[in-house]
């Protein structure tokens, strides 16, 4: 019985494994020197250097391609920010927030008469609803976060301080 409760055991673990983006880095080195968030790939590293210290998959704002321009375009950002606070008490498991918009970010929405909008962040899923990861990372869910797993957001919540620069790739 034990035997074949192994057996069923087994792939699962092998899985849930070869699941865990986290490398080996990660072990040494706890602390994110930046981030680095690649919206086709739909990746997000943490590096230490030019060492990725972990791997963690993406879904992004709604209207994925594209730099930011307004309030409610359901687009994600594009350039370099910085991870200037965090959200212990967010609406979605743990969130950082990304230093969008920055001061050209503002001149452009304002040439164009636009709000530029804000409250962009990294973070997991609905409260309650972290279950449903599985289904919700496979698409674009978002108004232009980044939004991860959980387990995940734990990990990047322990590893990224307050500060931490982030590069937004197209």
């Amino acid at each position: 019985m034990i035997a074949n409760l192994r057996l069923l055991l087994a792939p699962a673990l092998f899985i849930a494994a070869a699941a865990c983006a986290v490398s080996p880095a990660m072990a040494d080195q706890s602390v994110a020197s930046h981030v680095i968030v690649d919206k086709s790939e739909r990746r997000l590293d943490l590096m230490q250097g030019e060492t990725v210290l972990a791997s963690f998959s993406i879904a992004l704002g709604a209207q994925p391609e594209g730099h930011k321009q307004r309030e409610g375009d359901e687009r994600t950002p594009e350039g370099r920010y910085v991870l200037d606070w965090r959200n212990p008490d967010s609406a979605n498991h743990l969130a950082l927030h990304v230093s969008y918009p920055n001061a050209e970010d503002v001149w452009r929405a304002a040439a164009a008469g636009e709000d530029p909008g804000g409250m962009i962040m990294i973070h997991g899923q609905k409260n309650y609803l972290g279950w449903l990861a599985y289904l919700t990372q496979l698409f674009d869910w978002t108004d232009g976060c980044i939004a991860v797993t959980n387990a995940d957001m734990d990990i990047i919540w322990n590893s990224v301080p307050v500060g931490t620069p982030i590069e937004i790739r197209p």
